[in-house]
């Protein structure tokens, strides 16, 4: 029954009257001072009844999470390189009377005057229309020591060449040489034009080793019938530009024509590729799925639109 408290049953009456009084009056005080204490861990609903201000709510403490390392902020996205243009031009000695192309992309300009050894007449100023970021090719050979000049009988550098000791003018040491000292004369000539343009001291032996070089091989210059001589003649141009510290070397013809010159030769599968002979934008595009004639990667494809070469570098 509520307010009674049951008492052992040995006590008397009155004696159980006077302790279950006794016992009230505590339980009574009890709960007034509990009362005056309130809450600890969370108040009881307040009634919107009650006039009074409402017993301030104490939430309990979060739970404590193992210290770990601070929260480190995302990393900056890396801005992606700008592509390099896709289309370009190239120009030389045939392009010495018509106006330069608008220049978009990237451009490469002709060293020599169609042959080895023979200047082109307006080099400075197309490399100053392609600026000094263009890239440079220059013209190959291998005529024999019957048909030409320059063939280097006689010589002991970098290779001997129809000397005391190794007689033989037509030997893959000679085109080896030949190729070398082509390659020697077209770069002293390109060095020339950018000291002119004040793109190197005037006194430097040395072009930007950044500059791209392409070997032109094709059959309007002078080869002979033995592929490892023109080979040779090849090899030659290409450890004396190497010799420069130029890191770029590539080779510009067609398959046809490479093999003519050749045989197909795989010497040169490190270097890269320009092939010749594309009719549109959209065949050289096709092309560049090819198989490179040097064995190694297909980097651009030209065609020839009103009278202009143009270029696509491959993806």
């Amino acid at each position: 029954m509520e307010g009674r408290v049951n008492l052992p049953m040995h006590l008397s009456e009155p004696l159980r009257t006077v302790r279950a009084r006794a016992l009230t009056a505590v339980l009574a005080a009890l709960t007034v001072l509990l009362a005056a204490v309130g809450p600890i861990l969370a108040a009881e609903p307040i009634d919107g009844r009650d006039a009074g201000a409402a017993p301030r709510q104490i939430r309990p403490a979060a739970p404590k999470v193992p210290a770990g390392r601070p929260a480190q902020p995302p990393p900056a996205a890396t801005p992606k390189p700008t592509p390099e243009p896709a289309l370009g031009f190239d120009v030389s000695w045939p392009q010495c009377n018509d106006e330069d192309p608008e220049h978009i992309g990237f451009a490469i300009v002709g060293v020599d005057g169609g042959r080895v050894y023979k200047p082109n007449p307006c080099l400075s100023g197309q490399l100053e229309w392609a600026g000094e970021g263009g890239d440079l090719y220059i013209n190959t050979a291998n005529p024999g020591p019957r048909h030409s000049q320059f063939w280097p009988s006689g010589t002991d550098a970098p290779r001997p060449c129809d000397t005391q000791e190794q007689p033989g003018a037509q030997t893959e040491s000679c085109a080896y040489v030949y190729g070398w000292n082509a390659a020697a004369d077209s770069y002293g000539r390109a060095l020339e034009a950018y000291a002119g343009l004040g793109w190197v001291e005037d006194d430097a032996d040395r072009l930007p080793e950044e500059i791209t070089w392409w070997l032109d091989v094709e059959t309007a210059n002078s080869w002979m019938r033995d592929p490892k001589l023109n080979v040779a003649s090849l090899q030659g141009a290409v450890d004396y530009l190497e010799s420069t510290g130029a890191d770029d070397i590539g080779f510009y013809s067609t398959p046809l024509l490479w093999w003519r010159i050749t045989a197909g030769t795989d010497e040169f599968a490190d270097y890269a590729a320009w092939h010749a002979g594309g009719h549109s934008q959209e065949e050289a595009a096709e092309r560049c799925d090819h198989d490179a004639f040097t064995g190694g990667s297909l980097r651009l494809v030209q065609w020839i639109e009103d009278g202009i070469d143009r270029n696509l570098r491959c993806p």
